[in-house]
């Protein structure tokens, strides 16, 4: 078992290995104060492992209760996490007992939040079943839900107690799903390992899955025992993600995470490119990449569309707004631009 330890305001592991679902309930016996749990987890996955989940946990003698909500990022909502809230209410659970989040990155970031805020923080574990969520967003203690008018305008940086990864559950994702956590891993060698990059272009993501989990959680593992609350370098994390968030925004979360976020890293590598500050073959090998895994490459939105809701995006800071910007495949920076060039930024990128 490959066990990473995150040295944050809280102090966790990351546990990987195949079959370790099945192990959850001694794991998390562990590392938890109470014997009651609930498992938060979405229509398409409880029913593949929430029952094996249950089990584990009862064989450890912990109490479980079940809050099941429908897939997608509508479920990443202040209605959904105030229902979630009413159910650990109204079953009178308390700051000794967990919450388990199994699922995607929808599933972590709703849970989180709850686990956060639920008389003032209880515990709290991650248990994903996504790529995504398994590469990137189950570490490091961002937990949010969306407004109507961006992205994980409300939330918390709120460290999980443990999280346990077991790539087995990855077998059962669609493609779709597998593809966007695809679009993370590659954000991952552009940011800060030309080497890592290479790997996944010399062979797939799904034949090296727990070394591609492995080295991309040890990679945000540096960056937020650095910086924990985003004020700094963990900033780079968001490389695609401004772009990304507008492209979900204008296509009403049609458009999934993992593909906008592809786009978004396109478009603003095509601006820097234009503007001189990376060269045409980092372009050129970043869009070979998402070509090889399928992942889309464009924005098929208004240009004013897109420009304001990146200025509905949280990283909107007085009249400056940071963007990740690639230098060269291995290094990025962050970069303030005004609000006032951003629909230029746009442009360059391909928006129209």
């Amino acid at each position: 078992m490959t066990e990473i330890m995150i040295s944050a305001s809280k102090e966790y592991s990351v546990l990987i290995e195949r079959g370790l679902l099945d192990r959850a309930g001694e794991l998390m016996a562990a590392c938890l104060k109470g014997c009651r749990a609930v498992i938060v987890s979405d229509d398409n996955v409880f029913p593949l492992y929430g029952e094996r989940l249950e089990k584990s946990l009862e064989k450890a003698d912990i109490q479980v209760r079940r809050f099941v909500v429908p897939h997608g990022e509508r479920s990443k909502s202040l209605a959904c996490y105030g229902e979630l809230l009413g159910f650990l209410s109204e079953n009178h659970f308390s700051r000794a007992d967990a919450l388990v989040a199994l699922g995607g990155g929808v599933v972590g970031d709703l849970t989180g939040f709850a686990a956060a805020t639920y008389q003032r923080g209880m515990g709290f574990v991650q248990v994903p079943t996504t790529l995504l969520a398994a590469v990137d967003s189950s570490v490091g203690g961002k937990t949010a839900v969306n407004l109507p008018t961006g992205k994980n305008q409300v939330g918390a940086f709120y460290q999980p107690s443990l999280v346990i990864c077991d790539p087995d559950t990855l077998k059962t994702l669609p493609e779709a799903e597998y593809k966007c956590g695809c679009a993370e891993v590659i954000k991952y060698g552009v940011l800060g390992s030309e080497r890592f990059f290479n790997e996944l272009r010399e062979r797939p993501v799904s034949e090296q899955l727990a070394h591609v989990i492995k080295t991309c959680v040890e990679m945000k593992r540096d960056v937020v025992i650095e910086d924990e609350f985003d004020h700094g370098r963990r900033q780079l994390l968001n490389l695609g993600h401004t772009a990304g968030h507008a492209v979900e925004a204008c296509s009403g979360f049609t458009v999934l995470h993992g593909q906008a976020v592809a786009i978004g890293m396109a478009v603003i590598t095509g601006a820097a490119v234009k503007k001189g500050l990376c060269s045409p073959e980092t372009l050129e090998k970043l869009l070979d990449i998402l070509d090889y895994y399928g992942l889309p490459v464009t924005a098929d939105y208004p240009l004013e569309d897109m420009a304001r809701a990146v200025l509905a995006d949280k990283k909107l800071a007085g009249a400056t707004i940071n963007l990740v910007v690639p230098e060269r495949i291995g290094r990025s920076c962050v970069m303030p631009v005004p609000v006032s060039e951003i629909k230029d930024w746009l442009r360059l990128g391909g928006v129209k």
